[in-house]
């Protein structure tokens, strides 16, 4: 019954999507009344349809129907209620199934925004959308079906992947991941709806500014959840490995905090406008790349799924998407010729420039050590490894320049600075950076990027702080506010500016955390009896005894383990080996005592059945909770940019001809002052 629903439903929602696209398609060329609003209704459909079959799925997970393949394939009667729902993005076909809602979903809410907005952009991107969800059906009635019928039904079926059931961070970092992989079909339909339509102004960027931070904010969460997640689960101490499919979560998201900074460069100069056509499709066929390597089956990773023939569909859709968008855009490009120039290399537009230049460098390094040892498998039929050491080797300078770049943009004004300004905004930054890298460099840290990271950074913070205070002291001298109420007001008004500022800092944050548990980690493994000790760090890692108990779909072995520091008593972990019966081999995790200064990581490796000894490993690692802490930040600077300003801010031209907002203005007065 749930399988014939599902299935029922994802075919009529093909048939709907098709009929979607070519009203879209004739309203957009026509002009159409009828046809547009005929497209728009089949966007509500679609979405109801897709709903329907994925609701259908999760009851069958729920309800243990093994009838239907995908739960005979993922369902299990003892994996708990809690990893039974998440398993519905847990294998190919449901995390496919789910993609598809997600699509929708934008589908519809696209069409409800902006239903009321005239002209040919709306309907032409409501097409395009269209088009990418007919993709998805085609797999979801096809190769990738979730609802085939089993026969003979089992009685019960083997659960999710042990390693996708042993964390509820299972439940945030593929959804999120999701969200921002597929938003970025948004901004690629608006995109190619401008350049159908003939709106090639900046309206297309305006209209889809704030879908692209959405994305990019649920995309950049999603990564950070995803290092936190291998982190705590699979018990190797580290947060990124450049797995192949770690990379192609990466790669759309360099690429569109590129076009986040570049479409800025455009709405304030009327530069860079092919240049951001251009980014947006890139990013989208990122995003179709990464699908593509997980689903295909090319790659051995702990995320990729098995091997199936999805693979072919994803390369043919990414031929037509490419060679279609190559075609309109090099057709198109007179119509996106830039109103305005660089007026001076001490500019902002100058800074954001060079970022952009950098982040593709670093998309496009990313993306050939990806690449490259399937291309020469694939040709010369050898297996080429290309590990940590040369992505380390070719990302880090990159990486540091741009934390660099992150405190000059801010500090420099549109159009050109004076040597006044330059120098007003740069010292102060410059003399934290130069007192950083002194200060780190006498501590005792000599790898030379380290220093370098830290002192850019520091150079950074201080800039972007800087900005804050100097906005909250214009607003203190000439609306007479205190400081919480001229904080406020100044976000308030100038929400994408400071929510900028903010994501900014959170990346630094990050960036300093990266840096100080790569450079500073240290290990040490031994076998203790109970009551013996091994000492790390300051800390004196105990091993109390060893405990085994039975849950419903898994044995665990584990250690209680006391934490001293100083000599004293601080606490204790649980670290831990979970036996799966579909898995040989144990899932290990990890117990981290997790604190501002750095994370204990202790490893249950091996232990005697009579429960005589066990082996424990155990790291020290410095300053690891700031890289979850920044991602906090980083999305919290998404939610301020897009929060809706309480006021509308009234823009007037200076001397000068930039457009810019009552508080730049104070703040360029307080600056002169």
């Amino acid at each position: 019954m749930l399988g014939a629903l599902g299935s029922s439903a994802l075919r009529v929602a093909l048939l709907v999507a098709a009929f979607g696209l070519l009203a879209g398609a004739l309203g957009g060329a026509g002009g159409k009344e009828s046809w547009i609003r005929t497209a728009y209704a089949a966007a509500y459909t679609q979405f109801a349809l897709v709903a329907t079959a994925t609701l259908a799925m999760v009851t069958a997970l729920v309800s243990h129907d093994f009838s239907v393949s995908y739960v005979a394939q993922v369902g299990s009667r003892e994996t708990p209620l809690f990893y039974t729902i998440i398993s519905l993005w847990g294998a190919l076909e449901g995390s496919i199934l789910f993609w598809g809602f997600v699509l929708s979903a934008y589908t519809a809410a696209v069409v409800y925004i902006n239903r009321a907005r005239p002209g040919k952009l709306v309907p032409y991107a409501t097409a395009t959308l269209f088009f990418i969800s007919a993709f998805f059906l085609i797999l979801l009635v096809g190769p990738a079906n979730p609802f085939k019928p089993v026969f003979p039904v089992p009685a019960d079926g083997p659960g999710p992947n042990p390693l996708l059931q042993n964390h509820p961070l299972m439940a945030v970092h593929p959804p999120f991941l999701y969200l921002g992989y597929v938003g970025m079909s948004v901004p690629f339909a608006f995109a190619i709806g401008a350049l159908l339509s003939g709106e090639t102004g900046s309206e297309w960027i305006r209209t889809t500014r704030r879908w692209t931070m959405v994305a990019w904010g649920f995309l950049a969460f999603a990564i950070v959840a995803g290092m936190w997640w291998s982190y705590d689960v699979l018990g190797w101490g580290g947060y990124w490995a450049w797995d192949p499919v770690e990379n192609a979560s990466f790669l759309p998201w360099l690429t569109a905090t590129a076009f986040i900074h570049s479409e800025m460069v455009e709405e304030r100069r009327g530069m860079l406008r092919v240049w951001n056509m251009s980014l947006i499709i890139v990013t989208f066929l990122l995003t179709i790349l990464g699908t593509f390597l997980t689903r295909s089956g090319i790659l051995s990773s702990v995320h990729a799924f098995a091997e199936g023939t999805v693979g072919y569909y994803f390369l043919a859709f990414i031929a037509i998407v490419l060679f279609a968008s190559f075609v309109l855009l090099s057709g198109l490009s007179p119509r996106l010729k830039s109103t305005g120039r660089l007026d001076s290399l001490w500019s902002r537009e100058t800074v954001f420039f060079f970022n952009n230049l950098l982040l593709t460098g670093f998309m496009f390094t990313v993306l050939l050590g990806t690449l490259f040892p399937l291309v020469a498998e694939a040709v010369r039929g050898v297996k080429v490894s290309v590990g940590a050491p040369f992505f380390n080797q070719m990302t880090i300078p990159i990486c540091a320049t741009l934390l660099l770049l992150m405190g000059v943009g801010p500090a420099l004004p549109w159009r050109s600075a004076t040597r006044e300004q330059i120098q007003r905004q740069l010292i102060p930054p410059t003399v934290m950076m130069v007192t950083v890298a002194i200060g780190v460099v006498v501590a005792g840290v000599h790898q030379f990027y380290a220093v370098l990271a830290f002192a850019f950074a520091a150079f950074a913070i201080t800039a972007n702080l800087r900005e804050f205070w100097r906005g909250i002291r214009a607003r203190m001298t000439m609306h007479q506010e205190n400081p919480v109420t001229a904080l406020a007001r100044l976000v308030g008004g100038n929400h994408r500016r400071y929510g900028g500022y903010l994501a900014h800092m959170g990346v630094l944050l990050l960036a300093i955390g990266v840096t100080a548990s790569s450079a500073f980690r240290m290990e040490r493994e031994a076998t203790l009896k109970p009551g013996s000790a091994l000492t790390l760090g300051g800390y004196t890692v105990r091993l109390k005894d060893l405990w085994g108990r039975e849950e419903p779909q898994r044995v665990v072995v584990g250690a209680d383990v006391i934490v001293e520091r100083g000599g004293a008593v601080v606490g204790s972990v649980e670290p831990r080996m979970n036996y799966y019966k579909t898995s040989d081999t144990p899932v290990v995790t990890p117990a981290v005592r997790s604190r501002a200064d750095a994370d204990l990581y202790v490893n249950l490796m091996a232990f005697e059945r009579d429960g005589s000894s066990a082996t424990l490993r155990v790291l020290v690692e410095p300053l690891v909770s700031w890289i979850w802490f920044g991602g906090m930040v980083v999305a919290l600077g998404a939610i301020v940019s897009l929060w809706p300003a309480a006021r509308r801010v009234p823009r007037r031209s200076p001397p000068g001809g930039v457009a810019v907002d009552e508080d730049e203005v104070a703040v360029a007065a307080e600056g002169a002052a």
